[in-house]
């Protein structure tokens, strides 16, 4: 799973968000998290990947975190301040679209991938909003283009965001005029079907998109 967000739950204990590609996204509880000589010590924060085990709750969607077994801790978001709020922005769209403890496999996999990018290649206006376009399509709700002849008009850049690999974007050399448009397209889709984009769009973007 990958760790969405955490915040203090007692003196001791962590509350633990996380998207994961069996359970969807859910809530845990780390009892003792935040005590120094914990075995979840180093092991919980922002955007970390870790294979997890937790008990299930019966009563409520706050379920119990068993273990955690990082696998990636994604370093380079710690000092790319710019990559950290697109991957943070893309991980408050997920939470707006999808619903909790539901199974979404490819939007689990959409976004790791976003988070590995910038990891491992920095801020990328670009990559967000393919991601976005992604997103819309394995949500049923990015509409049907036709294939343009040639040109790099707004069809075009659209049809390359679809079908090229999220590590591939920083190939596709946007204008800021063009950056603006696409974004505005995209986002607008969100506004008209999710009722609004998260804060903090147009600072991911770098541009007055949002």
């Amino acid at each position: 799973g990958l760790i969405l967000r955490t915040r203090p739950y007692t003196e001791t204990s962590l509350l633990v968000h996380w998207i994961t590609a069996e359970a969807g996204r859910l809530t845990t509880l780390a009892k003792g998290a935040r005590r120094p000589k914990s075995l979840f010590c180093g092991r919980l924060d922002l955007f970390y990947e870790a294979k997890l085990s937790f008990c299930r709750s019966r009563r409520s969607d706050l379920h119990l975190l068993r273990e955690a077994v990082l696998r990636d801790t994604h370093p380079r978001l710690r000092k790319d301040f710019q990559a950290l709020r697109q991957a943070a922005y893309c991980a408050l769209l997920v939470e707006q679209v999808t619903e909790t403890d539901t199974p979404i496999p490819a939007v689990y996999l959409l976004l790791t991938q976003l988070v590995n990018v910038l990891d491992r290649q920095g801020a990328m206006p670009v990559a967000v909003v393919a991601f976005e376009w992604k997103l819309l399509a394995e949500l049923g709700l990015a509409p049907t283009l036709v294939a343009p002849a040639s040109g790099a008009g707004v069809d075009h850049i659209l049809h390359y965001l679809a079908s090229v690999d999220l590590g591939s974007v920083r190939t596709l050399s946007l204008t800021p005029a063009q950056m603006t448009e696409v974004g505005q397209i995209i986002g607008g889709l969100f506004a008209e079907h999710c009722g609004r984009v998260p804060r903090g769009r147009a600072v991911a973007l770098g541009t007055n998109a949002g």
